[in-house]
Order: C-alpha cells, then structure tokens, then sequence
C-alpha cells in the first residue's frame, strides 16, 4: 500500500494505491474519492459492545470502512475539519500510538485498534471518556484541527485537553485541575492532563471546542 499527504498544513488529506489484495481501514464518511473496483465493508473496533460504548460515550463512530481491491485501485479520504494529516509507522510488538477522541482518520490492515477507558475525569476534560489504543505493524494517520506541534517529552508536561491529539505510551498521565477549585473553574482552563515520562506527544494550535463557543453567539435561527 502506498500513500500521499497532500495540502498540508491547513487542508491535509491523503490518497492511498492499493494493489491487488490490499486494503485500509478509515473513518466512516471520510472518502472523497475512490476508483472503480473498490470495494467496502464495515468494521467494528474491539466487537460490537466495543463499539456501541463508544459511539454513545464516546460519540465516536460506531462502524470504521475497509477498503480493498481485487486488482489494483485507489482511493483519497479526508478529515471533517481542516488542519494537519500525520503519519506514523508502528514496529510490531510493544510498539503503540494513543489517540484522543476525533483524531483517528486511518491504518493498514496490520494495525488493531481498541477502545479504553480514561477515567472518572475525563468525562469532564473535553478529550471524551474513552481513547484509542493503535498496536501492531503498519501506518497508522491521524489528524488534527489546525497546525500540528510535536514534542519531545523527557521529565513532565501540562496539556490543555483541547489541544491534545497522541501521544506514545512511554507517558504517564493524570487528568487534574489547575490547582485550586477556584481556579479549575473561573481560570478559563478547566481540566487539564498532566504528561511525565519520555515519548513523543502531538498537539493542535486549534481546538475544535474553543471555536465552536465562539461561533455560537452569531448563530440564529
């Protein structure tokens, strides 16, 4: 399988080649064009209870789409909102990528993915209850909203949940306040995940939240 990242920073999306007998997974409605030959199905992530959990907790989609081709085809997909498409190889075993909520965007067939829990808190964080464990060999993409920040994390870090995309498992984390009561409230930041350890983290210059709270007013009707 072969791929292409085009109009980044601000308008990404990518184009995969499939020769005879390949395939990828991709977030449902994310195709924005594709050949003749293509065939689709559906996919659950981790089974259907899985899945349910995490389209009604979650609100993230219930079904993923496998495409493959009998010959050889192509097909481009496209994240609902503009920013950054990113790629990372995962290696095998031990090898892994967490998402948040809303960035998973697609992978090879040779990645699995699984939902997990994140707590009490992070009903509250703005990063969703539940986020994606990426395993396994193979590309895995992902997107964000605005322009794409990449750290390397070696002691601790404090990330506005907004702002958070992936990160690897070598980081711990914590979702906490800003300190006091009354700052978690009135400080404008609310919740925010406290990183420690050494990994590599993504984050957006936008967050999808903030934007939408401040459309809000000029909407009428």
């Amino acid at each position: 399988m072969e791929h292409q990242i085009i109009g980044n920073p601000d308008r990404g999306n990518v184009s995969f080649t499939l020769a005879a007998g390949e395939s990828v997974v991709v977030e449902a409605g994310s195709m924005s064009f594709m050949t003749a030959g293509m065939e689709v199905k559906p996919r659950l992530i981790g089974g259907l209870l899985t899945a349910v959990k995490r389209k009604l907790l979650g609100g993230e989609s219930l079904f993923l789409s496998e495409y493959s081709t009998a010959t050889a085809g192509a097909i481009a997909i496209a994240p609902a909102f503009p920013g950054t498409v990113l790629c990372k190889e995962l290696r095998g075993a031990g090898d892994a990528l967490l998402l948040a909520a809303g960035s998973f965007l697609a992978c090879g067939p040779g990645v699995s993915l699984a939902t997990e829990y994140g707590g009490g808190r992070s009903w509250f964080s703005g990063t969703g209850p539940f986020i994606l464990r990426a395993t396994g060999s193979g590309p895995v993409f992902f997107n964000t909203y605005g322009a794409v920040v990449e750290r390397d994390v070696k002691g601790s870090l404090t990330v506005d949940t907004g702002h958070l995309v992936a990160w690897e498992p070598t980081l711990d984390y914590r979702i906490r306040g800003m300190g006091s009561i009354k700052k978690t409230l009135f400080s404008g930041e609310g919740l925010v995940m406290a990183f420690t350890g050494s990994g590599r983290i993504f984050l957006q210059t936008r967050q999808l939240g903030g934007f939408v709270r401040w459309l809000s007013p000029f909407c009428h009707g």
